[in-house]
């Protein structure tokens, strides 16, 4: 993620939920690879990196990871605010985010931007939200839009029920796309941030500024799932597994990366979907699959019944006479 953001030296970095700070340290090894005048070292020390933690003891854990890396005085700095970036608008806009927001439906109140909603038990006034959400994932989203300047970018860890769901989901796709230009969507394997079962996918986009036309164009798609399996300890996902992604996302000509989906090359992971073809989807669906996966039975060449019957009962007779070897041996004995 920090790669395909490639942030500078001079812009703000900032995550709504940063936890221990794991993006602040992936963003800070990245530009202190490079050579840094006094200037830019004060920048990157004092001014980057600006984050939210509701728990208290993670957040110390944040504060003193970054202290340990160089950043900050643990006086006024590294700014890591204990509370939750939720209940109020940003009052500073940022040139980057980068965030894996909680997951979950929300165990606290409820941000709305409607007034009359606001007033009562249980919700408080977003103004700068779209619509009204329990979802937390839907409700960071909308934060993390608030949270970005013009020219904004961030790249965002989401499950996928985000880019499907009706109801809010819908009208914050919508919303979305009409916003910023969400240009990429990685599809990642299942079970590598959230509990297995759960998928996940990492949105990148960017604000733009205020217009009648939508501000996405097209959507680029790379499937690393579609028969792509991952364990913790025998195949662990590694940055090398994703070096072909990050190949093609930083691509000058999309279109021409390597591995790009065509009718002629039907496997490749690496493809795009106009507005105009998302926008026909219903409840504008952004969870988006090409592949044929391995591990389905490809229903239109299926053999024919009787081939299948026979088949079936081939395998039952050779069940019945291992058995029966079986039991002859036992009584032989």
């Amino acid at each position: 993620m920090v790669k395909c953001i490639n942030p500078k030296i001079g812009e703000t970095i900032s995550d709504p939920s940063c936890g221990t700070g794991g993006f602040f340290l992936g963003a800070l090894e990245h530009l202190s690879a490079k050579k840094l005048n006094e200037e830019e070292k004060k920048f990157l020390k004092f001014q980057t990196f600006h984050g939210w933690e509701i728990e208290s003891s993670t957040a110390r854990l944040c504060l003193m990871n970054l202290f340990l890396h160089g950043i900050g005085d643990l006086k006024e700095t590294p700014d890591i605010e204990v509370n939750d970036s939720l209940k109020k608008s940003p009052e500073t806009k940022v040139d980057i985010v980068l965030a894996n927001p909680p997951f979950g439906k929300s165990s606290s109140d409820v941000p709305t931007p409607d007034i009359k909603l606001s007033q009562k038990e249980g919700y408080f006034l977003r103004g700068d939200f779209w619509i009204t959400t329990a979802n937390k994932q839907l409700a960071f989203l909308q934060h993390i839009v608030s949270m970005l300047n013009d020219r904004g970018r961030a790249a965002v860890v989401l499950p996928d029920n985000v880019l499907f769901e009706g109801g809010a989901g819908e009208v914050i796709r919508q919303k979305l796309l009409g916003t910023v230009n969400l240009h990429t969507i990685l599809r990642l394997p299942t079970g590598i941030f959230y509990a297995q079962g759960v998928n996940s996918n990492v949105l990148f986009f960017e604000k733009s500024k205020k217009s009648e036309i939508p501000a996405t164009k097209e959507i680029w798609f790379y499937d690393y799932r579609t028969n792509v399996r991952h364990t913790p300890k025998k195949n662990p996902l590694t940055s090398n597994n994703l070096q072909e992604f990050i190949e093609c996302y930083l691509a000058e000509d999309r279109k021409n990366t390597r591995q790009n989906w065509s009718e002629k090359h039907p496997t490749g992971r690496w493809r795009a979907y106009s507005y105009d073809e998302i926008s026909k989807r219903d409840k504008i669906n952004l969870d988006i699959s090409w592949l044929k996966d391995d591990n389905l039975i490809d229903l239109d060449n299926l053999p024919e019944t009787d081939d299948l019957i026979n088949d079936i009962i081939e395998d039952i007779e050779s069940a019945l006479i291992s058995f029966k070897t079986i039991r002859e041996n036992l009584a032989s004995n």
